[in-house]
């Protein structure tokens, strides 16, 4: 049995100027935005339920900490892009490029709650639950049609956008270890919001709240 939606409340496209920030502010501030993609199956889009910050060449588990390079080009600016990179050989993850240009950054976006395009998402993942369409970032990629070609895409127009929805309060969100990495996973830079049934079925998370300082 599929979870029962409400409607999508779609805000104005989020500016440049969102992204260009602290890193695990933007983390925060993602939770409740909705991701939105257009194809030429049609439209699918989801309420941002989990994130996961990777700060700069310094954080040992960001792609940055190899330098720039032709893979980690993206995550050096401007902010407001599309990172989309692949993960064993299956996988791809969205991130969204955060910080001044040249500081590089990025948001895992991890969950996220399908609001419109159920029959799209169902169609590229294959029947299953409706809870596990988008609970984890490589399902949430394949359900809304990410890949190579939204790679460095502009966040704040064309087919890949990110909008404003219902604001989510601080009593909401928690904050705890990043998962699925071995370097730094420790730090508290992946933050969801409680009790949704779309965050990814992480285990042993701390129910903390925000946070380590952040560069």
């Amino acid at each position: 049995m599929g979870i029962v939606r409400r409607a999508p409340r779609l805000g104005r496209l989020l500016p440049r100027s969102f992204y260009a920030r602290d890193t695990l502010e933007v983390t925060r501030d993602l939770l409740g935005a909705v991701l939105v993609h257009d194809t030429e199956e049609g439209r699918t889009s989801g309420r941002i339920v989990e994130t996961e910050a990777y700060v700069g060449e310094e954080d040992s588990a960001c792609h940055a900490a190899a330098g720039l390079t032709a893979r980690t080009g993206p995550l050096y600016g401007p902010p407001g892009h599309a990172y989309v990179y692949f993960i064993y050989g299956m996988h791809w993850c969205f991130n969204a490029v955060t910080r001044p240009e040249g500081l590089p950054s990025a948001v895992l976006v991890r969950a996220v709650e399908a609001l419109e395009g159920l029959d799209l998402m169902r169609r590229r993942r294959g029947v299953r639950p409706d809870r596990q369409l988008t609970n984890g970032p490589g399902k949430l990629a394949a359900a809304m049609g990410i890949g190579a070609g939204q790679n460095r895409a502009d966040l704040t127009r064309g087919a890949l956008t990110i909008r404003g929805g219902d604001a989510v309060p601080d009593s909401a969100v928690r904050w705890g270890p990043r998962v699925g990495i071995r370097l730094a996973a420790e730090l508290p830079f992946r933050a969801w919001i409680a009790g949704n049934p779309y965050v990814s079925p992480a285990r042993g998370t701390p129910r903390g709240k925000r946070r380590a300082g952040a560069r």
